[in-house]
């Protein structure tokens, strides 16, 4: 494995969202704080989803997640629209990178990203209610999986993508409304049994539902099963992504 070229695509790739940092980092956490603020205030009084846990508690894990997950996909699908569009992924394809090295420099730098913008949502969050923690493990392996498997699918999207309104679409119609109707703002015990039911086929459902647990030690579903499927995603996804590397889909054309 070339460690050097590896290293130097990555340090390009933190770099990259480093320099933006309001834009990037900042803006998300402010995002994340504005739904936290509305949604809290006006639903406080009125729903209780886990026995003994407040409304305003129970939404910042998923605002949280919602926020590693949008942005890890951001990341690393409008850093390689961005390279195709002004023409300089042609120098990194130029360099003695293999497929995979190329992989783990974009996935890593967005999943950095992500669990970044997490923890500034987390840390601005405790300025207004402090949240149990009842497995920092479980959270851990929710973010790091939830925003690789982000990545991967980024990835995807930037190298299907031939402009930024191609991208935008795939980011409004597909991640948007997954992430939405994840449970972020409801448990899906509250909803009819055949929407019930579909949420049991979105995978960003249990990404949000596991990482939930890690605070409070109850989720809707098995956070064993959670997790198994946010792995089996990111390996699914991980697997298309470097074929289509290796193909040169898009980007060697």
């Amino acid at each position: 494995m070339n460690l050097r070229g590896f290293y130097t695509l990555l340090y390009k790739e933190l770099l990259r969202f480093y320099k933006v940092g309001f834009q990037t980092l900042l803006a998300p956490v402010l995002t994340a704080l504005l739904y936290l603020l509305v949604f809290g205030h006006v639903l406080e009084e009125h729903v209780q989803v886990f026995p003994g846990v407040r409304y305003t508690s129970f939404l910042i894990p998923g605002l949280m997640m919602m926020a590693v997950l949008q942005n890890a996909f951001a990341n690393s699908s409008s850093s390689l629209i961005q390279s195709k569009i002004t023409g300089n992924l042609i120098f990194v394809l130029m360099t003695p990178l293999s497929h995979v090295e190329f992989f783990l420099a974009f996935v890593l730098a967005a999943v950095v990203r992500g669990v970044v913008v997490g923890a500034g949502v987390y840390l601005a969050a405790l300025m207004f209610i402090p949240l149990p923690l009842h497995s920092a493990l479980i959270l851990l392996a929710f973010a790091v999986l939830g925003s690789a498997a982000l990545a991967t699918l980024g990835s995807i999207a930037g190298l299907w993508a031939d402009k930024f309104d191609q991208l935008a679409g795939f980011q409004n119609f597909i991640i948007m409304p997954l992430t939405f109707l994840s449970g972020v703002f409801y448990s899906i015990h509250s909803l009819p049994l055949f929407w019930q039911m579909l949420s049991h086929f979105n995978p960003f459902f249990y990404m949000i539902d596991g990482f939930r647990y890690g605070f409070f030690g109850v989720s809707d579903v098995s956070p064993l099963r959670s997790l198994a499927v946010v792995l089996a995603s990111f390996v699914l996804l991980s697997v298309l992504t470097l074929e289509l590397l290796r193909r040169g889909y898009k980007i060697r054309s």
